[in-house]
């Protein structure tokens, strides 16, 4: 059953609060309407572009937060942090990122991602992987936006150490998901 004009509009104010970085693509099937009836609605509802949003949401400055690296180091964009719990970043694959016989990913930039954003959420000027554990769930395509999500799952019993675990997908799929044992120079405690 297709919904109104009005209440797809509503809804997709809704599911665009809800995740900012969909895409009008993803809106469309969503919806069951074309791309060009979900741009129409946006600017109709003042609904900046997927790009806007994604480089609003980044202007929450994350330099003061991130105390594990430098900003420009993470591979990908932070787009939301809160030290010793949670973390995203979005990274968009591009030709220099894929294999050029077949336009997959290269793994090591799924991983360079993860891992950088497992550094990225500890809540201390030192942190390093000591050990990981990962898995690719499936292949990743030039095109494909990256979203992954990293959270501190526990803390060892070893003041130094901490796990995370960062889940990575594409549209809503899981592509990547791995455990991060991080080193650190001190106890990491949520502020």
């Amino acid at each position: 059953m297709r919904l109104s004009k009005k209440e797809r509009q509503n809804a997709l104010v809704n599911t665009i609060k809800e995740n900012p970085f969909i895409t009008d693509e993803e809106s469309a099937d969503r919806f069951g309407v074309s791309v060009q009836t979900i741009r129409l609605d946006r600017m109709e509802l003042s609904i900046p572009e997927l790009r806007e949003r994604i480089k609003h949401v980044a202007e929450k400055s994350f330099e003061d937060e991130v105390k594990a690296l430098p900003i420009e180091e993470i591979i990908g964009e932070i787009i939301d942090i809160d030290l010793g719990d949670t973390a995203i970043s979005i990274f968009d694959v591009k030709p220099e990122h894929v294999f050029v016989r077949n336009g997959i990913a290269r793994g090591h930039h799924l991983f360079a991602q993860a891992n950088s954003l497992a550094v990225a959420v500890i809540n201390d000027d030192l942190a390093l992987t000591a050990k990981s554990s990962i898995r690719f769930t499936r292949s990743v395509k030039q095109g494909d936006r990256v979203v992954a999500k990293a959270k501190v799952v526990h803390a060892h019993d070893q003041k130094d150490r901490t796990m995370v675990e960062v889940n990575s997908f594409v549209g809503g799929e899981l592509v990547f998901t791995g455990e991060f044992d991080m080193y650190h120079s001190t106890k990491t405690e949520k502020e």
